[in-house]
């Protein structure tokens, strides 16, 4: 077959992008095509930029052009992410969910799930209907945090398909890799399993209407976060940090990531936890044991709101391991400070 743009084209019809389900040629997602002898070279945009899609659509493109034209064919193929307005067929996902809001950090152990366990529940004390995604595929808190480790979600029919119900808490719908898992054993997946994994918590789940879902995100950044962003509509993401440099720097690389042109995630806000210790005895008294104020100046540094500081307290480690989220807690100086951070970050969602 002689190399031609309406033959590359031809070839091209059979590869399928694998989140559209259709061809790259029906979608418009090629551009550029251009042939000098035997080499051709041309621009496909992708829907998934994760490194793991982008070699797997590659080998799909090269498999076509052999075929079509032998071996001597020499393609040079450029990829790029698919801009988010291209994308209305799968933003269709989750339309029955006002806000999706993501809670990232940039390095583990600066207590990310504990303030999404907290916002979760506080958003649920408000009346709202909140479900929660535990999408921390290595390391799921959920269960333990809301005390339904052991629970298996059911599945329910819908449609003439079978969903997942959620496993409900506090008011809160909650799914996470936790219930699928033994508690013992590691979740030891490769990254196209983990991102699979969470998609079905999405697209295979029965949600109901809900004003906010709350996705935990792992720490740092990686095929997962690509993954969500490319996947469903998010409103935007908090991120949190303790006061400490080595925290700070991670941070700030996690923001830079969401503000990428191929991302673009608003970041509603910054989270300072640990921003100082506090004994419950002497509640006046504030030891900054982690820096004073790292968070928030570098909230201030990079145009950011800084939602809250959550002080370190032994209530709210006690309330995580217990599985009642300190903001159910009546009266106690967490509860407070937890419930003023809820109000805020409904007025910067509201804002968007």
């Amino acid at each position: 077959m002689d190399i031609t743009i309406d033959n590359i084209i031809e070839a091209l019809k059979k590869v399928i992008e694998p989140d559209l389900k259709k061809d790259i040629i029906t979608l418009d997602l090629v551009s550029d095509i251009k042939v000098d002898g035997n080499q051709i070279s041309f621009q496909v945009k992708v829907f998934n930029p994760a490194m793991h899609a982008k070699k797997r659509m590659t080998e799909a493109l090269e498999f076509q052009l052999e075929r079509a034209f032998g071996k001597e064919v020499d393609a040079n193929i450029s990829l790029v992410p698919l801009p988010k307005e291209k994308e209305p067929e799968v933003r269709a996902i989750l339309s029955n969910v006002k806000h999706v809001v993501a809670v990232a950090s940039g390095k583990g152990g600066v207590g990310k799930s504990t303030i999404t366990s907290n916002l979760a529940a506080g958003l649920a004390k408000l009346g709202y209907k909140v479900g929660l995604v535990d999408a921390d595929i290595y390391g799921p808190s959920m269960p333990t945090m809301f005390d339904v480790v052991g629970s298996r979600p059911q599945g329910i029919e819908k449609d003439g398909k079978t969903l997942i119900q959620p496993v409900e808490s506090y008011g809160v719908k909650i799914l996470s890799i936790g219930f699928f898992s033994d508690p013992d054993q590691a979740v030891v997946w490769r990254g196209p399993m983990a991102t699979k994994a969470l998609n079905q918590m999405f697209k295979d789940a029965d949600w109901g209407d809900l004003d906010f879902m709350i996705v935990d995100l792992p720490p740092g950044t990686g095929d997962v976060h690509l993954t969500l962003v490319q996947n469903v509509p998010l409103t935007g993401v908090v991120v949190v940090s303790t006061p400490q440099e080595v925290a700070l720097a991670d941070a700030r690389k996690g923001i830079n990531m969401f503000r990428m042109d191929s991302l673009k995630v608003p970041v509603l806000g910054i989270v300072e936890n640990m921003a100082w210790f506090t004994p419950e005895e002497l509640p006046d008294n504030k030891y900054y044991i982690f820096g004073k104020d790292g968070a928030k100046n570098l909230a201030e540094q990079m145009d950011v709101p800084l939602m809250a500081q959550i002080p370190l307290i032994q209530s709210v480690r006690e309330a995580g391991d217990v599985g009642r989220p300190a903001i159910l807690q009546d009266n106690t100086i967490s509860s407070g400070i937890f419930d003023d951070f809820v109000r805020k970050f409904v007025q910067s969602v509201e804002k968007e």
